[in-house]
This record gives C-alpha cells, sequence and structure tokens, in this order.
C-alpha cells in the first residue's frame, strides 16, 4: 500500500447523506450534541489509530465546527486538514430535507465561505478545494476567481478542487491544462468506478496531491450491500468488503490519501484493516451507470 488513510467527515457533520444504511449508524434523534460527540469519537479513534489527514466541506453542516473543536495545538501541528467550498448547506438540519446543499462557485461565494472556514477550524485549511468542479464550470476560467486562489496558494494555502461525475477525467485534465493555481485534487475512485485513475495518474506525476473520497462506494462496497459480486469475492478472501475497497485504492500508485467515511467505531476499525488482494477490474461499471446508481440513492 502506498497511501495513507484519512478521515472524511461527510456522514457526520449532518444528520442526513447518501450512505447505505446511514440512518441506522447514528444516534437516535441525530441532534446536534450527539453528532458532535459521535464525530469526537470517531476523530479521536482516528488519532490513536495513526491517521493524520482530516476532510470536511462548508456543505457537510457543522463538520468543520466539529473539527475545529476537537483539534489542539499538538494534534494541529501534526495533522493535515483539507476542506471545501462552494456548497452551501441549507438543509436546517434536517435529513429530510428537500434540498441539502447548493451549489455556487462564484468569486463572492468564495469570499464568504473562506471566513467562515477560518472561523470553524480555529486556524488556516492546509488544502482547500473548488468542491465537486465539473468540466463545464466557470470557475476553471474565472480570472477574478483564480486570481484569489492564487493568492491564497501563495499564502500556504495548498488549493484545488474536487471532481464528480461521469466526466471526472476530463475536468481534471482540463484544470492541468489550464493555468490555474491547482496543486491538489480529491475524486472519486473505487472498484466500481475507476474511470478517473489514468487521469489522477498525470496529476500525481505532475506534483498534484491526490486524494480518494467514496472508496466504498457510499456504502455499495460494505456488507450493507448485501451478497454482491464483489461481497462474494471478498468474503472467499477473508476479507470484509469495505476493507478490500479501501485496500484495493490505497494501492494505486498515484494515491497520496484515501478518505474512511466511516460513521461508526467499529466501520472504522475495519476500514483501518484495508487490503488489497488481486486485480478487481471485474468489477469495474461503465462510468454513466455508477453514476445514475449514485444519483438515486436518498438522502436518509
Amino acid at each position: 500500500m502506498t497511501a495513507r488513510i484519512g478521515l472524511g467527515l461527510a456522514a457526520l457533520g449532518r444528520p442526513g447523506y447518501i450512505n447505505l444504511g446511514h440512518d441506522e449508524d447514528l444516534p437516535p434523534g441525530r441532534a446536534v450534541e450527539d453528532l458532535r460527540q459521535r464525530t469526537h469519537q470517531l476523530l479521536e479513534q482516528a488519532w490513536q489509530s495513526g491517521v493524520r489527514y482530516f476532510d470536511a466541506a462548508r456543505s457537510y453542516g457543522l463538520a468543520e465546527v466539529f473539527l475545529g473543536e476537537w483539534l489542539t495545538p499538538e494534534r494541529r501541528s501534526q495533522v493535515t486538514i483539507g476542506s471545501k467550498w462552494g456548497y452551501t448547506y441549507v438543509a436546517d438540519w434536517r435529513h429530510d430535507a428537500a434540498t441539502h446543499e447548493v451549489k455556487d462557485h462564484s468569486p463572492a461565494t468564495f469570499e464568504r465561505q473562506w471566513p467562515e472556514t477560518l472561523q470553524a477550524l480555529g486556524s488556516s485549511p492546509d488544502v482547500y478545494l473548488v468542491h465537486s468542479l465539473t468540466a463545464d464550470s466557470p470557475a476553471l476560467d474565472d480570472a477574478e476567481l483564480l486570481n484569489r486562489l492564487r493568492e491564497l496558494a501563495d499564502s500556504g494555502v495548498r488549493v484545488g478542487l474536487s471532481t464528480s461525475g461521469p466526466h471526472q477525467g476530463a475536468t481534471l485534465r482540463k484544470a492541468l491544462a489550464l493555468d490555474t493555481p491547482f496543486t491538489a485534487v480529491q475524486s472519486t475512485w473505487n472498484v466500481l468506478e475507476p474511470s478517473a485513475g489514468p487521469a489522477l495518474a498525470e496529476a500525481h506525476a505532475a506534483g498534484w496531491l491526490v486524494t480518494i473520497k467514496e472508496a466504498v462506494a457510499n456504502g455499495r462496497l460494505t456488507t450493507r450491500a448485501g451478497e454482491t459480486p464483489f461481497n462474494v469475492f471478498a468474503r472467499k478472501h477473508g476479507l470484509s468488503p469495505d476493507a478490500l475497497a479501501l485496500g484495493a485504492a490505497a494501492a494505486q500508485p498515484w494515491a497520496d490519501v484515501v478518505l474512511s467515511g466511516a460513521t461508526t467505531a467499529a466501520q472504522l476499525e475495519s476500514n483501518l484493516q484495508a487490503h488489497a488482494e488481486g486485480p478487481l477490474a471485474e468489477f469495474a461499471q461503465q462510468p454513466e451507470e455508477y453514476w445514475t446508481e449514485r444519483s438515486a440513492l436518498p438522502w436518509i
């Protein structure tokens, strides 16, 4: 394995998310204080296990706040903190809200959200990404925004983008080809959806920090998915499917960090047993098929 395991807070910082069984993983009622305690518990567990990369976003509810509360000067000096801007959380702490987040990559949104991130975390993140950039996003051609991000990069913050959707590779290659201040990318890669791999390898070769998200495909590469061919394969090899999926991601030579999205102590413990086992290309779906299925997952 070449990559480090990090902890992502997408499913911990807010009461609703699209992971399979998410509603069963959280405390009853999903009150703010209950999720604060759960997040702090998992952050501590991850810390004690040697995890040193933590990922949040402005749209992850109170994830940045919870992370900032847990950080101490000693911990902050030893960890890498990544966060993202460009989506605004609008669910008002409801898991059944009609809309959970609103996307806007304008300079005005950046200027509003950067101070919010600073206040929530208590210090600058080490990595700050445009959240879910797509190839047709005006952000890649927005001179005002890119100049502002270049200023941020010059101050010592590593700036970049996260990607989503069936055309992640095209988005990343467009960013690589342009004169941008970007030197980091966070993309979905898993054994069901490995299509971004070649572009991520190019980013790694160019010196970018490469982080993998959704390595367990929002629960579709865990026991929650039932008797899938992948889960049967994992069991035959004496592995939990999540450990196999995370191991496959961590074994990619271009991957620097692979995020666990655990919401329980047991899930995190299992995720940290990441183990690669042979080629898994037979489980790959067509990108359009994968993302169509993902878009149908309910917020629960």
